[in-house]
C-alpha cells in the first residue's frame, strides 16, 4: 500500500502535469470507487467544468483542489494515476478518467478496486469523513511530545498497531512503523503505556527521520508500487528490517526475523529491539 512517502511522490510529480487544467468530462468505470456522492453521475456533472488549482495531501490521501470541491482520493492497495493522450488506449483495471479541455486525461487504475474517491465542496472535506477521522502527520506542528506521550499512556494496545491507527499519527503504514521502531531500538509488541519518556521520544523523533528520509529517495518500491510516471522510489534500498527477514542487522549482524504483530507482518532485530 502506497504510505505518506509514496502518496508525497504521487502528489509531486502529479502537479507538474494537471494543475491549472480543466476537466472537459469524467467517465467512471466502476461506481464503488466513488463514495461521496454515491452517485456516479452526479459526481460526473459536479466535476465537469472545474480546474485544478492546486494538488495536496492529508496523510495517505490526495486532495485535489478545484475551483468549488474537492476531491479527496485514497489509493489504498494498488491505485495509480498517471497522464495520458487522450487517444491512447485504456489499460486494464482503468476505472475512473478525468477528461481535460486540452486532450490530455488523468487516469486511475487500481487492480484491487479498493480505492475510494469523495468529492466535497471546498471547506467540508476536512469534516466529513474520511479526513475527520485522522490524527496528525509526524511532520504536523501538533505531534508533539506531550500529544505522543498523552495518546500511549492512555492505551494498553502494542506499540506498533498504535503507529498503525491514522487516528492518532497519520501517515504511518507497516513499512515504515517497522523502520521507526527498529530505529528507536523499541520492540513492536510493547504495550504503549508501559513506554518511558525516552523511549516515546526516540520513536517520536524516528518516525519523523524516518518518512522525511523515504519522502526524500521517492517512497519505497514493494511488490509493484512505483510513482504516477512508472519511477521506482529508491528508499528500499535504506531499510534496516522490513523484507530482510533472514540478512544480517546493519547495525549488529544478529539475523532479522519476521513475526506478526496486530495482524501484520513484522521484521525486527530481537538483539537491537528488546521486548
Amino acid at each position: 500500500m502506497p504510505e505518506l512517502p509514496e502518496v508525497e511522490t504521487i502528489r509531486r510529480t502529479l502537479e507538474q502535469f494537471v494543475l491549472n487544467k480543466t476537466i472537459a468530462d469524467v467517465h467512471v468505470y466502476w461506481g464503488k470507487i466513488i463514495k461521496e456522492p454515491d452517485d456516479a453521475e452526479q459526481f460526473r456533472q459536479l466535476l465537469i467544468g472545474q480546474t485544478i488549482r492546486d494538488l495536496n495531501r492529508r496523510g495517505k490521501f490526495l486532495l485535489f483542489c478545484l475551483d468549488d470541491y474537492v476531491l479527496v482520493s485514497h489509493l489504498r492497495m494498488e491505485g495509480k494515476y498517471s497522464v495520458h493522450p487522450q487517444q491512447e488506449e485504456l489499460k486494464k483495471h482503468t476505472h475512473v478518467v478525468f477528461t481535460f479541455t486540452d486532450g490530455e486525461e488523468l487516469r486511475y487504475n487500481d487492480v484491487r478496486k479498493f480505492g475510494t474517491m469523495h468529492l466535497y465542496p471546498i471547506g467540508k472535506e476536512m469534516n466529513n469523513a474520511p479526513l475527520n477521522k485522522l490524527g496528525p502527520e509526524p511532520f504536523d506542528a501538533s505531534f508533539t511530545f506531550g500529544y505522543f506521550k498523552d495518546k500511549l499512556q492512555k492505551t494498553e494496545r502494542l506499540i506498533k498497531a498504535v503507529l498503525l491507527d491514522q487516528s492518532v499519527v497519520t501517515g504511518l503504514g507497516n513499512i515504515y512503523v517497522d523502520e521507526t521502531l527498529f530505529k528507536a531500538g523499541v520492540h513492536p509488541m510493547r504495550r504503549a503505556n508501559t513506554l518511558n519518556d525516552a523511549e516515546v521520544e526516540n520513536i517520536q523523533k524516528a518516525a519523523v527521520a524516518t518518512l522525511a528520509e523515504a519522502v526524500e529517495l521517492g517512497g519505497t518500491t514493494i511488490r509493484s508500487y512505483v510513482n504516477s510516471q512508472g519511477e521506482m522510489g529508491m528508499f528500499q534500498q535504506e531499510l534496516f528490517v522490513y523484507g530482510q527477514d533472514g540478512k544480517a542487522c546493519k547495525h549488529c549482524g544478529k539475523e532479522i526475523t519476521k513475526l506478526k504483530v496486530a495482524g501484520r507482518g513484522t521484521h525486527i532485530c530481537s538483539s537491537c529491539q528488546s521486548c
